[in-house]
């Protein structure tokens, strides 16, 4: 490092890796190394909190000309319940499955959400898990749904043969397996997954390169605040991101539900 050279931020870590979505234990107790209570089990607690805090003071006491904090309430509610509930659902059902969908929308945007928010800046859904766990709740409703609606060996049925000539049914029927119990969760989860996780690491990568250039030479100065612009417009795109995997999320969610409720194949 030539004697031009500055450090803005001591141990500045670059390129970014892996090991930047595993913080260690938040905790004042325990080994460095217990994964169970980090930052990011601690951002999943709040963002659960803020729905629960957020939705319960806002209807305490409803008014007929709604607050401000009621007018967001029912604007978020609103929305889920005529753009996807509905629209997907049907009227009756779409009413009945709005207050889940409202939900899984508002945890997932919330969740996404923190990946922008100074001192987080990660999205408990750039780990497989959260969105793995999330898709579960799906796959396992959709399917439950179903089986209420036609019973069992109906619901199945309509799942796995479709109308099709009798010879040809030992092809579709894997293919409509396949398609329909293991890609359906698998897709939800890793389409969530890697969006936050690649505008993660984007940002990371944007961020720490303009500490890394000036740390490698203050010449490098200018191209460093390049880098850091290229942060912030990212962070725009990566709010219209977040947006657009809570709504993406949830509409895949109802439709899935909606093809267990209908009742043809």
């Amino acid at each position: 490092m030539s004697g031009q050279s500055i450090v803005l931020a001591a141990d500045v870590p670059f390129p970014p890796s892996v090991e930047d979505f595993f913080p260690p234990s938040i905790l004042p107790w325990g080994e460095q190394n217990n994964y169970w209570f980090t930052k990011i089990s601690l951002l999943v607690f709040l963002s659960m909190a803020a729905i629960i805090i957020f939705f319960l003071v806002t209807y305490r006491k409803p008014k007929l000309v709604p607050t401000k904090k009621q007018w967001l309430a029912e604007s978020v509610y609103g929305f889920v319940r005529n753009s996807v509930s509905i629209d997907m659902l049907g009227t009756k059902a779409g009413i009945r499955f709005a207050p889940y969908f409202t939900t899984l929308f508002c945890f997932v945007f919330l969740n996404n959400l923190w990946s922008i928010i100074p001192l987080a800046q990660i999205s408990p859904n750039s780990h497989i898990a959260f969105p793995a766990f999330l898709a579960i709740i799906s796959y396992v409703m959709f399917i439950a749904v179903g089986i209420r609606k036609h019973g069992f060996f109906k619901y199945f049925k309509m799942a796995l043969v479709p109308p099709a000539p009798w010879f040809i049914l030992p092809l579709l029927i894997p293919i409509e397996f396949f398609s329909n119990f293991l890609v359906r969760p698998f897709s939800l989860a890793v389409r969530l997954f890697a969006n936050m996780f690649a505008g993660h690491m984007l940002l990371l990568v944007f961020t720490l390169g303009g500490f890394a250039l000036i740390n490698a030479n203050v010449a490098f100065a200018p191209f460093a605040v390049v880098s850091w612009l290229m942060t912030i417009a990212l962070t725009f795109l990566e709010f219209l991101v977040i947006v657009l995997q809570a709504y993406v999320f949830t509409v895949l969610t109802a439709s899935y539900v909606q093809g267990s409720l209908a009742e043809g194949h």
